[in-house]
């Protein structure tokens, strides 16, 4: 039993918060070329005899070309597993870049990727990281109707480090723009089987951001699992973006754009 929970608190803290600020599930959407993202968030995933936290983490996104993005997240963890002392410091650092194939034209979604590789920057023998490089390789759909935008996908995780393993991970989210400065949402996501002690928990969640103007927004949700290992998580950050007026895409709503970390789990 004390190997299971060690396991799966390492899996907790071994990424960064999210798949998609503030949801878990990620959409293809890139940040407008010559544009900037910043993120600083929080984030909670309660399970029995654990706590993972992140406070505070970061996240920075840049329009690298049209319809690629560059993106990085670095956070600070904090890992409660009883009854041994919380540890509290750098958690492992993400790299990846979103890539938009096809843009939504008629009835056609917008399709992308978005590869991300997990740096092992934590300390694993504290329970702060994965331990070894590790990467997710999902494929993410998205389609709008008037208010309401529904996207998803799913993806490969490739991890070898000590107690993990590969898995598939995926989710659907929809969410519907109440007026110009609330939007809403709900989602279903499943982490996938990543060790081989735990069952593959599949959560709903709910949030969504507040804008205080086109440039500065409030990000929010919590959900818990309704099957598999038991987890509540939550998120909670603010939000900016930056850039030439002249180069942002006209369609393209105020809001944060979807970030890759998956909440977490790997």
């Amino acid at each position: 039993m004390r190997q299971l929970v060690w396991l799966c608190i390492v899996a907790f803290t071994a990424t960064p918060a999210l798949a998609g600020p503030p949801f878990l599930t990620d959409d293809p959407e890139p940040v407008a070329y010559r544009h900037y993202e910043f993120y600083t968030f929080s984030t909670l995933d309660h399970s029995t005899g654990s706590y993972g936290i992140q406070l505070p983490a970061f996240e920075f996104n840049f329009g690298a070309a049209p319809n690629l993005q560059l993106h990085v997240v670095a956070p600070i963890a904090l890992s409660v597993l009883d009854p041994e002392p919380a540890s509290y410091g750098i958690g492992d650092i993400e790299l990846g870049g979103k890539y938009r194939f096809f843009k939504e034209k008629g009835r056609r979604p917008q399709v992308g990727i978005f590869p991300v590789i997990e740096l092992p920057s934590g300390n694993s023998r504290r329970n702060l990281g994965n331990g070894q490089v590790w990467a997710r390789l999902p494929l993410w759909v998205q389609k709008t109707w008037g208010a309401w935008t529904t996207n998803g996908g799913a993806g490969y995780t490739v991890n070898h480090a000590p107690g993990m393993r590969d898995h598939i991970f995926g989710g659907w989210q929809i969410q519907r723009k109440v007026n110009k400065k609330l939007t809403l949402g709900a989602e279903w996501y499943t982490a996938g089987r990543d060790t081989n002690v735990a069952r593959a928990p599949q959560l709903i969640n709910a949030g969504g951001f507040y804008n205080f103007n086109e440039n500065f927004s409030l990000l929010f949700t919590a959900g818990h699992s309704v099957h598999g290992d038991s987890h509540t998580v939550a998120y909670l950050g603010l939000y900016w973006t930056w850039g030439p007026a002249k180069d942002a895409e006209k369609s393209k709503p105020a809001r944060p754009t979807h970030s890759s970390a998956d909440f977490v789990l790997p």
